[in-house]
């Protein structure tokens, strides 16, 4: 007769490592391991484990920290490249403010790592001297005040405050290549968010009208009801995807919300038949121009959602993606319809603002792109301007040259000591 199976024998090492494990990454609360019916499933499965309190929990949490932090820290002091930065604020539902600090670098075996190296609140005030002091006191604990190329911000006021007084610190330790000449990049997906908003001011009626109607629909119960009965009678739609409602400070929120709602666009001209309450069914007029912009609103929600991306490196797309903008807008500036040529007119003020001499990192990743290189920034430049993409192409040609003559004088010096 087979034997019972004896109950593997607990570490508890092991098993206090792996619930900290489970918190960190589902987010749960320190006294969740107090909780009595978490430790009765403990004890079912193995009656030797031994409970520990939330203070436990947490001290282990902070040990893990630490040694992942000297790890990450053992990491960075090691590879050979430089490491760009991008950091953010963030408010919290109590008004609570955070700062975030993200290292990307390719590591040893050629991989893009993105590390987030700090998260933690900042106190007011939210000043760009307060900012960069804070964030040079990051990199200082972590060891990287000479090795930073780039940080990437959102163009908040005082973020301008906070790159220029962080690139005076670092110059002077010199920490910074070229001066620091190259220190400072745009969001691209913040400044894109800000362009395309200053053109849905035209549709703000419009918009009114959409938004309302599917607030008023998603509103009780009873109105969603009726909406599906009005649906079921117009066969010819595809109802797998609902009505969404836009965030208004995520412009391809709005053309999300666009999209779906037009799909919907007869089925919201029956419900104000069937139902008396409903008086915000957008017109004819208002139906027809929101169809042109969410028509001309696609490529640019392509283009975000493409330089937005996580999974792969995006920097040698970047040009050619804000130079497809300028095109775009220039073609609609002398568009008949009004209502999209003042929207083209808004959205390029607000483009020659912040892009209208591209930004040079981002030249340089399309010239580092074996597809594009520089033969295709001159393509891209004369098709904007005949007379003087010349100019602009030397101009790029020059500053890059200057990047490649800092790295090939670093790994002359490099060679020498080895030597």
């Amino acid at each position: 007769m087979q034997g019972k199976l004896k109950p593997r024998k607990i570490d508890q090492g092991v098993f206090r490592e792996l619930y900290c494990q489970l918190m960190m990454r589902r987010g749960l609360p320190f006294k969740f391991i107090e909780y009595p019916e978490f430790r009765s499933l403990i004890t079912y499965l193995n009656p030797d484990a031994t409970p520990f309190s939330r203070n436990t929990s947490k001290a282990d949490m902070l040990r893990i920290f630490n040694r992942d932090k000297i790890k990450l820290k053992t990491e960075l002091a090691t590879i050979p490249s430089r490491i760009c930065l991008t950091s953010d604020l963030w408010t919290s539902c109590t008004t609570e403010g955070f700062i975030s600090l993200i290292a990307h670098y390719v590591d040893l075996n050629w991989k893009l790592n993105s590390k987030i190296l700090n998260f933690c609140h900042m106190p007011p005030p939210h000043t760009g001297f307060e900012l960069s002091k804070k964030i040079g006191d990051f990199l200082q604990d972590w060891g990287i005040e000479k090795r930073v190329f780039s940080i990437t911000l959102d163009n908040a006021s005082a973020n301008d405050i906070l790159q220029q007084t962080l690139k005076k610190q670092l110059v002077l330790q010199k920490g910074l290549i070229c001066d620091g000449e190259f220190f400072h990049v745009r969001c691209c997906a913040h400044v894109l968010n800000l362009i395309v908003q200053e053109g849905l001011k035209v549709l703000d009626d419009a918009l009114d009208q959409i938004r309302t109607s599917i607030k008023y629909v998603r509103g009780s119960e009873s109105r969603m009801i009726k909406f599906k009965q009005c649906l079921e009678k117009i066969s010819d739609i595809n109802s797998s995807s609902g009505l969404c409602l836009d965030v208004p400070t995520r412009w391809n929120s709005t053309y999300l919300m666009l999209q779906s709602a037009l799909k919907y666009q007869r089925v919201f001209a029956s419900l104000q038949l069937i139902d008396e309450n409903y008086k915000y069914c957008p017109s004819d007029e208002e139906w027809e121009r929101a169809t042109k912009i969410c028509k001309f609103l696609q490529p640019f929600y392509e283009i975000t959602t493409l330089i937005s991306a996580t999974s792969y490196p995006t920097s040698n797309l970047y040009f050619l993606q804000v130079w497809k903008i300028q095109c775009l807008l220039m073609k609609n500036l002398v568009d008949e319809d009004k209502v999209l040529k003042d929207m083209a007119e808004l959205m390029m003020q607000k483009f020659q603002k912040y892009w209208d001499e591209y930004s040079v990192i981002l030249a340089f990743g399309a010239i580092l792109d074996p597809r594009m290189k520089l033969e295709t920034l001159g393509y891209c430049y004369e098709r904007l301007d005949s007379l003087t993409w010349k100019i602009k192409l030397e101009k790029i040609k020059e500053k890059i040259y200057k990047l490649f003559s800092h790295y090939s004088s670093q790994g002359s010096s490099i060679s020498n000591v080895q030597k």
